[in-house]
C-alpha cells in the first residue's frame, strides 16, 4: 500500500525533530565548558558597551585601540583585584583549621549594655556568662559551628583555580565580543524577531536593561564600596585584610552593605586599644556604607529598579549552584528572567476594576432552611 502524503510529511518532521535536537545537544556538550565565561562575558560587554562605543570615538574610531584599552583597565581593576582576594581567602582558609582558641578570653560586658532598652538586661547576662566560662566550655560550645564553617571556606576556596580560569576566559571572550559587538547584537535580535515577532526584539532590549543594572547599580557600586574600605582596613593596620575585602564584596553585591564586616574589624581595633586608628575607621565606615545611597541610585536609574529580594536570591543561588562565578552570573540570570516574564505578563494589559462589597453579596433571597 503506497504511503499517502500526510506519513510521508509525519515521518520527515520526526526525523527533522530527531536531528535538530542531536544537533543541539551536541552543540551543548561542546560548549559546556565555555557557558559560563560567555554569559558573564556577554554581560560585561552589554554593560560596558556604551563606555567602549565613547572610547571607540575618542581615539579616533579606532575599535581595535578602544577594546585593547577597556580590556587592560578590567585587568588591571577588576581581574587582579578579585583574584588576589580569592586567593587569600585560599591561603588562610587551609589555617583556619589550626587556630587554636584554648587561651580565648572572653571580657566582661560594659555597663552600658544592661542599660540598652528591652535587650539590655539579657544580653549582658548572657554576655557575663561567657566571660566566666572557661577555656575549655567556650571550646565546646564554638567547635560545632566554626567545623562546617570552615569546611565549607574550604570547599569554596579549592574553587579557586577555576575561578581563575573563567575569569580569564571571560576577559579573551570579551575582547572578541567588543570586536564583533554589532554583528553579534544583530544576531541575537533576528534570531528573538523570528522567535517572537517583534515582541522578541523588545524583550532582547529589556534583557539588556536589565543587565545593565545589575552591572552598573549592583556590581559597580560593590566594586567601589569595596576599594574604598580595602583601603581603610590597610590603612588602618586591620589584619587578613584581603579576606575582609572579599567578605564585603560578597556582602556588597548580597545588597547587605559594608557596615557589618567593617564593624568587626572597628571592635577588633577598639579591643587591642588601637582608639585612634579604630575611630577613624569607624568615620570611614560611615562613609562607605552611605555611599551605597548616592551611588546606586545615579547608576541604576540607567537600567531598570529590581527588586532587593531577587538580588540577594540571585547571588546566594550562584554563589551555591555555580562556585564563585555564580557569585556575578546568578544575578544577572534571575534579573533577566524578572524583567522577560514582567513583560510577558503586561502584554494582558491591566486588570479589570474591582467590584464594590455590596457587587459581592449573592443576588436573590437566601436559600430556605427548613425549622429543625
Amino acid at each position: 500500500m503506497p504511503m499517502t502524503p500526510a506519513h510521508r510529511d509525519l515521518t520527515r518532521i520526526v526525523f527533522g525533530v530527531l536531528l535538530i535536537g542531536a544537533l543541539l545537544a551536541g552543540a551543548f556538550w561542546v560548549l559546556k565548558p565555555f557557558i559560563l565565561a560567555l554569559v558573564w562575558a556577554s554581560m560585561i560587554v552589554v554593560a560596558t558597551w556604551p563606555a567602549l562605543r565613547g572610547l571607540e570615538r575618542a581615539v579616533g574610531g579606532r575599535r581595535w585601540l578602544a577594546t585593547t584599552i577597556i580590556l587592560v583597565l578590567m585587568l588591571l581593576m577588576v581581574v587582579v583585584p578579585l583574584v588576589a582576594a580569592i586567593i587569600a581567602i585560599g591561603e588562610q582558609a587551609t589555617r583556619l583549621q589550626g587556630i587554636s582558641v584554648a587561651g580565648l578570653r572572653i571580657p566582661p560586658p560594659p555597663a552600658w549594655v544592661a542599660e540598652v532598652p528591652a535587650v539590655g538586661p539579657r544580653l549582658a547576662e548572657q554576655w557575663a556568662g561567657l566571660a566566666a566560662a572557661t577555656p575549655d566550655a567556650l571550646v565546646a560550645m564554638i567547635t560545632p559551628y566554626v567545623g562546617p564553617v570552615v569546611s565549607w571556606v574550604a570547599a569554596q576556596a579549592g574553587s579557586v583555580g577555576g575561578f581563575a580560569i573563567h575569569l580569564l576566559l571571560a576577559v579573551a571572550l570579551c575582547g572578541v565580543l567588543y570586536i564583533t559587538g554589532e554583528t553579534a547584537a544583530r544576531g541575537v535580535r533576528r534570531f528573538a524577531r523570528r522567535l517572537y515577532d517583534e515582541r522578541g526584539d523588545r524583550l532582547v532590549l529589556l534583557a539588556g536593561a536589565s543587565i545593565r543594572a545589575v552591572a552598573l547599580g549592583i556590581v559597580v557600586t560593590a566594586v567601589v564600596q569595596t576599594t574604598l574600605a580595602a583601603i581603610g582596613l590597610w590603612a588602618a593596620g586591620v589584619p587578613y585584610a584581603a579576606p575582609l575585602a572579599a567578605l564585603i564584596l560578597v556582602f556588597c553585591i548580597a545588597q547587605l552593605g559594608p557596615f557589618l564586616p567593617m564593624l568587626g574589624a572597628v571592635a577588633w581595633l577598639y579591643y587591642v586599644d588601637a582608639t585612634v586608628a579604630a575611630t577613624a575607621l569607624l568615620v570611614w565606615t560611615l562613609i562607605v556604607t552611605s555611599l551605597d545611597n548616592v551611588l546606586r541610585p545615579i547608576l541604576i536609574r540607567r537600567g531598570a529598579d529590581l527588586p532587593l529580594l531577587l538580588i540577594m536570591a540571585g547571588v546566594i543561588g550562584g554563589l551555591l549552584g555555580f562556585g564563585l562565578v555564580g557569585l556575578f552570573v546568578g544575578p544577572v540570570i534571575l534579573a533577566v528572567a524578572y524583567t522577560l516574564v514582567g513583560a510577558w505578563v503586561d502584554e494582558q494589559g491591566p486588570l479589570v476594576p474591582d467590584l464594590p462589597p455590596e457587587r459581592l453579596q449573592p443576588s436573590g433571597p437566601p436559600p430556605h432552611r427548613p425549622a429543625p
